[in-house]
């Protein structure tokens, strides 16, 4: 599988079964870009503005006009998302160790190793585990929330949200993408 895409090979056969513009989104190996609208909504506690700070989370709105590239980077893939001039990447990787069968995604420091879950029509990203600078950080705190692609009437459809035990939501952003040709 070394010619399949990152989701391809964390996925495996279960790959087949996503809906097709998720498989789109998913299946190529090479640079890409999508664009739509999404509303983003962010925590209001002063812990919660901090941390979402930190990262480069862009402020709550509704019709915010969002792109993601995508583009191959030292064996994953770098997301670059860009909600209307705030911008902030992540780098996803195939897990690897403890990690194997899961994807693991580095924002700045810090590790988040994620299941991919395909269940029904959706594709769900339940983290197990996190780290900062490869020590592992406590489970209790472990960021969660609902995060997930599906289709809705035929397009590409995210929802990703970011909460932490005790402070709450950090920030959530859900919306259509479509590719750019």
């Amino acid at each position: 599988m070394s010619d399949a895409s990152l989701y391809q090979q964390v996925l495996g056969s279960a790959f087949d079964a996503l809906p097709a513009p998720v498989r789109a989104l998913h299946a190529d190996t090479g640079a890409r870009r999508w664009s739509g609208v999404a509303e983003v909504r962010r925590g209001r506690g002063t812990v919660s503005r901090l941390v979402a700070a930190v990262f480069g989370f862009p402020p709550a709105g509704s019709d915010v006009p969002v792109s993601v590239r995508l583009s191959p980077e030292r064996g994953g893939e770098r997301w670059t998302r860009d909600f209307a001039g705030h911008t902030f990447s992540s780098w996803q990787r195939r897990g690897h160790g403890r990690d194997a069968h899961l994807l693991v995604e580095r924002f700045g420091i810090v590790d988040v190793a994620l299941a991919l879950v395909v269940d029904g029509d959706r594709l769900r990203l339940v983290p197990r585990r996190w780290s900062c600078l490869g020590i592992p950080l406590p489970a209790r705190l472990l960021p969660a929330g609902r995060t997930f692609e599906t289709v809705h009437d035929g397009r590409f459809v995210f929802d990703v949200e970011i909460a932490v035990p005790i402070v709450g939501l950090i920030a959530g952003y859900r919306g259509t993408l479509q590719p750019v040709r």
